[in-house]
């Protein structure tokens, strides 16, 4: 479970509902089905409408995900280069056949991997993998940012079906004006709840959420390249050290990976 995300999202729940009880007694002004029901409904059929209803589902699916913490922390980057490097001194000892027990493992685990190693394996030069691995880390990011895509436009869909939530409740308050004058201020806030549904679900759910599937795929993407590079400088049989130096210049300085210290383990 990503707490920060958990408690970052409840705050924001309690921030508007402490709003609404400290503003008024009665809560219930703020509870408008039909509003709601234009919001959701109209934001969601926009979507499909603009969208294949495949990668709307899946987009849907992810707003869920992002509750979970990503698999892909700080500490795995150092562990990719401890790996790669492992896999340095293997091929030193016997070749590019080594490495064949490593890529069954992977087939299942972590396909980007797998695949990679493969290519290593198959001998092919250190400038191929890298580019048939660059190829694959930006096809695989234009994919997976898809439903960021999808998120984004339902935010930016959300408010506008609010106004025009709002725009119904004023033509119906226009509407019984000269029955009874006395309503316009109860129908007026009745309209302006469709609005603040629309502001409240784009700001709040949608756009965050957005957010995070694209930096969770950044982040995937950076540790893709940093690979990469690793096993392109493996195909060209270069030094695990030269490997270390080279991943490491991809890294924070607090998380550079140290072959001697290692090696001499702890004290």
């Amino acid at each position: 479970m990503s707490l920060p995300t958990l408690i970052g999202f409840l705050f924001g729940i309690v921030l508007v509902l402490g709003a609404v009880t400290l503003s008024t007694d009665n809560y219930l002004v703020f509870l408008h089905a039909a509003g709601f029901l234009l919001v959701v409904g109209g934001t969601l059929a926009a979507t499909f409408v603009a969208y294949e209803s495949r990668y709307v589902l899946i987009a849907l699916r992810l707003m869920l995900t992002i509750f979970f913490r990503h698999r892909m922390g700080r500490g795995v980057l150092q562990g990719e280069v401890a790996r790669v490097i492992r896999w340095g001194y293997m091929m030193q000892k016997g070749g590019p056949p080594a490495l064949e027990s490593d890529v069954k493992k992977l087939q299942g685990q972590d396909s980007f991997l797998a695949f990679g190693i493969s290519l290593v394996v198959a001998g092919h030069s250190g400038p191929e993998v890298r580019e048939i691995l660059t190829n694959t880390v930006e096809t695989t990011f234009q994919r997976n940012t898809v439903p960021a895509d999808i998120l984004r436009s339902m935010g930016s869909n959300a408010p506008a079906f609010g106004m025009i939530a709002t725009l119904v409740g004023l033509v119906i308050m226009l509407d019984k004006m000269g029955a009874d004058p006395s309503k316009i201020g109860a129908g007026m806030s009745v309209g302006l709840l469709g609005t603040l549904y629309g502001v409240f679900f784009a700001r709040l759910i949608i756009l965050p959420v957005a957010s995070k599937i694209q930096q969770r795929e950044e982040i995937l993407r950076f540790r893709n390249y940093l690979v990469a590079e690793g096993l392109a400088l493996l195909a060209d049989r270069k030094s695990p050290r030269f490997i270390q130096d080279k991943m490491n210049s991809f890294l924070d300085p607090v998380l550079h990976y140290d072959i001697d210290k290692m090696m001499k383990g702890p004290k």
